[in-house]
């Protein structure tokens, strides 16, 4: 049985080798500042500049968004925008969606005919739709804000990154090449650095363009991130426009779901008395353009009593005849003035 071995080049092999052995040892060199090294112009070193820049702040913006939207680090944005582009069912519920399923079930046994019952089991169902809100937010947030931004560090970014990786390499290389021609001592030896250098110059020159070019783009793709943003934003504003009607509904039928409170007619007007002092009616909340405060005060009611009659009214008598006279023709309420 002939087991065919794959092709291997010699050649290729001891080549490469020699030439990660060579940049090792420029770079050694330049650390120890005993070599020279060849510097990229201004313009260069500005775009490169930016383009870090832009990698490390993109890579910010990724990370927060992701961790704002989705607080569980078991859930994944492209899981997200899979169910809102299939229509597929969740793998797993949110929060919100959690306790409105257990406030719904909490009504059921507390009994959706009382008031705490019923009220709760509307509560949760607004919270379940919040949660199917939050969860397409999420998808759409990913599929208009994320996704891009992820597409570009994991496309131009790196693409970027390894020009760059190759035009280091070929600046060692050109350094090295040129530390030869100086330390060439023989005619022939010369000759060879020098040709070494004019091919290893070509090289940087040629991987310095690429990458310069690739660097300039960078500046396209701003406008490009910048549309993402504004669809982002939109994406907030229909989200959380959902959020406040639910949110509304419900308020409104929790009121009217609210035991009525006790009132007072005042003034051929009914006055609510829940809210404690001051008591206004309706008209008076809007009277002269401000709202005007009302005073009630309850006043005891007056009985007017008969003048007391002073003693000397009345002779003193001896006899029970006199008294029982007296006490006949007297009123009875007054009969402890006597």
């Amino acid at each position: 049985m002939n087991i065919k071995m794959p092709d291997f080049d010699v050649k290729k092999f001891v080549k490469d080798a020699g030439s990660t052995l060579s940049r090792v040892v420029q770079l050694t060199e330049e650390k120890l500042g005993t070599s020279e090294k060849t510097e990229m112009d201004s313009h260069f070193e500005l775009l490169s500049e930016r383009s870090d820049c832009a990698r490390t702040w993109t890579e910010k913006i990724v990370r927060d968004t992701e961790a704002a939207l989705i607080p569980n680090p078991a859930n994944r944005v492209e899981d997200f925008i899979f169910e809102r582009m299939e229509k597929a069912k969740p793998k797993r519920l949110g929060n919100l969606e959690y306790l409105g399923l257990d406030m719904i079930e909490g009504g059921g046994e507390f009994g959706q005919d009382g008031a705490y019952g019923s009220a709760l089991i509307k509560v949760g169902q607004a919270q379940q739709k919040l949660g199917s809100c939050e969860r397409d937010f999420i998808g759409s947030a990913g599929m208009c804000f994320i996704q891009p931004l992820k597409k570009f560090l994991e496309g131009e970014m790196k693409t970027i990154t390894k020009e760059k990786g190759i035009l280091e390499s070929k600046r060692l290389d050109l350094d090295a090449c040129k530390n030869k021609v100086r330390k060439a001592r023989s005619m022939l030896g010369q000759q060879t650095a020098e040709r070494d250098l004019r091919v290893a110059q070509s090289e940087f020159d040629r991987q310095a363009e690429i990458t310069k070019l690739l660097l300039e783009g960078i500046s396209t793709t701003q406008a490009t991130h910048l549309r993402h943003l504004h669809a982002f934003v939109e994406t907030q504003v229909r989200y959380y426009g959902q959020c406040n009607k639910i949110m509304s509904d419900l308020q409104r039928e929790l009121a009217s779901m609210r035991p009525s409170a006790p009132r007072l007619r005042v003034n051929s007007e009914d006055v609510d008395l829940s809210s404690g002092p001051p008591y206004l009616s309706p008209s008076q909340l809007t009277q002269g353009g401000s709202p005007q405060q009302q005073t009630i005060t309850l006043h005891p009611v007056q009985v007017p009593r008969k003048p007391r009659v002073s003693p000397a009214a009345y002779p003193i008598a001896t006899d029970d005849s006199v008294i029982a006279e007296l006490v006949a023709n007297s009123d009875p309420s007054d009969i402890s003035e006597l």
